[in-house]
């Protein structure tokens, strides 16, 4: 009986797992979408980075194409290899053409953040003038965008299976102290319909407490 349990559990769980993975399935291309989709669309008008909440009316020298889940960490998550050999692996190309995890990113910005984990780093760390603390290897983004990248974190490690990038509760606290703003929805609600399916931890916040 306890065999037949736990065979279900497991078929429900791959199930489950395979649905979740499925979600996007529009685009496996990553520079398309980042050239077509993230810029060419999305935010083929302009808007603000993430962290900097700097105005931009398209990609420059000081603006770039970031990832709240960086690059570097899906490839070690995967352990699919050197950048060139990640990049003829289905799943990682997949998952790097995600619009859930591209955001837009002062370049100086992303190039100090791409291999930080994400912590509290408290007042004793001086914020610089974006509201970001930095200390060795962590990064603490500013307050009004803690919950995005929590949200985006939540959703890249329950769709895909990553491992977190910080503490968990860290995360978590995260999402309560900054919930979706009218901001954040709005790019969703984009995002959605260019790519067909949603970040279920922007519509409902509340999830992130199951993980």
């Amino acid at each position: 009986m306890k065999k037949i349990i736990a065979l279900s559990v497991t078929l429900t769980f791959s199930l489950t797992a395979g649905m979740v993975v499925g979600q996007n399935t529009r685009f496996s291309d990553p520079q398309t979408v980042i050239d077509n989709e993230f810029w060419g669309n999305l935010y083929a008008d302009g808007g603000s980075s993430l962290f900097c909440d700097a105005p931009f009316t398209g990609k420059g020298f000081v603006m770039t194409d970031g990832y709240v889940y960086p690059l570097a960490d899906i490839r070690t998550a995967l352990d699919c290899g050197t950048t060139s050999q990640c990049r003829q692996d289905n799943r990682y190309r997949q998952i790097t053409s995600d619009l859930h995890n591209m955001v837009p990113v002062r370049t100086r910005v992303e190039m100090r953040r791409r291999n930080a984990r994400y912590e509290n780093l408290g007042e004793t760390t001086g914020a610089d003038d974006c509201g970001i603390r930095e200390s060795a290897q962590f990064f603490e983004p500013p307050e009004r965008v803690k919950g995005d990248v929590a949200r985006t974190m939540a959703y890249m490690v329950d769709t895909y299976g990553l491992p977190w990038l910080g503490a968990t509760p860290v995360f978590k606290g995260w999402s309560k102290l900054d919930p979706p703003d009218d901001r954040e929805l709005s790019r969703h609600k984009r995002i959605a319909e260019i790519q067909g399916n949603e970040n279920p931890f922007v519509v409902n916040p509340g999830l992130i407490e199951r993980l």
